[in-house]
């Protein structure tokens, strides 16, 4: 009996690793079959600590790895209000573009502040009182995490430029049971583990598509990592949309990320599920062209246009005020809108790939017809 019972544990056993094994073999990134380089258009990362606060490696080694990576920025978001030794780590290093800001604790939760002037003082521990310090000094303010264990209380007054819609350190399955038979992954196939442990952002894509209605508020996808910096630098990424390249000037570098980001000129994505390289989101009205991230004034000959030329199996969704209103598996999308509203993209991959059905690969930054 008793051996019986151990050939049927080693029956499972080798069913197990097989099972493993093909899961980690069939998983791949999906690629571009010859990838355009677009000179409009940056990749980094966003929200990331180092030992200067509760990270395990140092800046000068995060950099490394992000240029391992192929990033063209990094932004440093250590703990402190706001954390002065990080913010003098800002430069260029090993060809990334190194930023940094701070990650604050105050009244409502976390707030992260990025893009502003150094203060000679620290910021209020007041949210808002935080956050319009951090707009005089020309910066972004940023609720990170608003539903993670520092949740975000809400106030009535919303003063922010954006919102965390994924945090991988937030962002894990609640049936993390699931998770068990992956765990060999996250040595082996780090890139597989992270994918999988990702749970639906729906509650805080409900809360920005609320609070657009009455607010401009972008969107982003925060590595939140303390360490395992080169899996996390290949999971979240911000692709950037600039007019040229970026000089070798910090300065002049640096002020164009920061406008960019000021604007909504940037899109989300999943990069360690399908390279995103190449998605664009813009609006016609007669001659002029609405951007990603602006305001126009509704007008019904207004068309928006989706462009996702992916060689693999994907389907855009065309969001209004948080409603589907159109959808295409094509590699573009073509719509006239017929009412005022706020409009942005998902989109979702089709083909054979661990990322679940309801996870966007891409979340675009909105077009806002008032």
């Amino acid at each position: 009996m008793k051996r019986k019972i151990l050939l049927g544990l080693l029956l499972l056993f080798l069913i197990y690793c097989g099972w493993f094994i093909y899961q980690s073999l069939a998983f791949h990134t999906f690629k571009q079959e010859n990838i355009q380089t677009y000179p409009d258009e940056i990749k980094g990362v966003y929200h990331l600590h180092s030992t200067l606060s509760d990270g395990h490696k140092p800046p000068e080694k995060i950099v490394r790895i992000a240029a391992d990576n192929d990033l063209d920025f990094i932004i440093l978001t250590d703990h402190g209000n706001p954390n002065f030794e990080s913010i003098a780590t800002r430069g260029w290093r090993h060809g990334v573009l190194m930023l940094a800001g701070s990650e604050l604790s105050v009244n409502r939760g976390h707030l992260v502040g990025i893009g502003f002037d150094t203060p000679e003082y620290k910021f209020s521990q007041n949210a808002e009182e935080s956050a319009s310090q951090i707009a005089r000094l020309n910066g972004i303010s940023i609720i990170a995490h608003p539903y993670s264990r520092v949740s975000w209380t809400w106030g009535d007054l919303f003063i922010y430029s954006g919102i965390e819609i994924m945090n991988a350190s937030s962002s894990v399955r609640r049936d993390f049971a699931s998770l068990i038979p992956y765990l060999p992954a996250y040595i082996i196939r780090p890139d597989l583990f992270l994918i999988r442990m990702l749970d639906s952002p729906s509650k805080n894509l409900k809360k920005w598509d609320k609070l657009n209605r009455k607010h401009t508020v972008y969107a982003y996808f925060s590595a939140d990592s303390h360490f395992y910096y080169g899996p996390m630098f290949r999971l979240f990424r911000i692709h950037i949309l600039i007019k040229a390249p970026l000089p070798k000037e910090f300065d002049a570098a640096r002020n164009i990320v920061y406008e960019a980001l000021k604007k909504g000129s940037f899109y989300n994505a999943i990069d360690s599920a399908a390279e995103a390289e190449g998605f664009r989101f813009f609006g016609i009205s007669g001659e002029n062209k609405i951007d990603m991230g602006q305001s126009s004034r509704f007008d019904p000959s207004i068309t928006l246009h989706v462009q996702a030329p992916f060689p693999f199996k994907k389907v855009i969704h065309l969001i209004r005020n948080g409603e589907i209103v159109s959808e295409s598996e094509q590699d573009y999308l073509f719509f006239r809108v017929k009412s005022p509203g706020v409009y942005r993209i998902e989109v979702f991959l089709k083909g054979r790939t661990p990322l679940k059905k309801e996870i966007p690969w891409i979340v675009s930054n909105p077009i806002f017809l008032r």
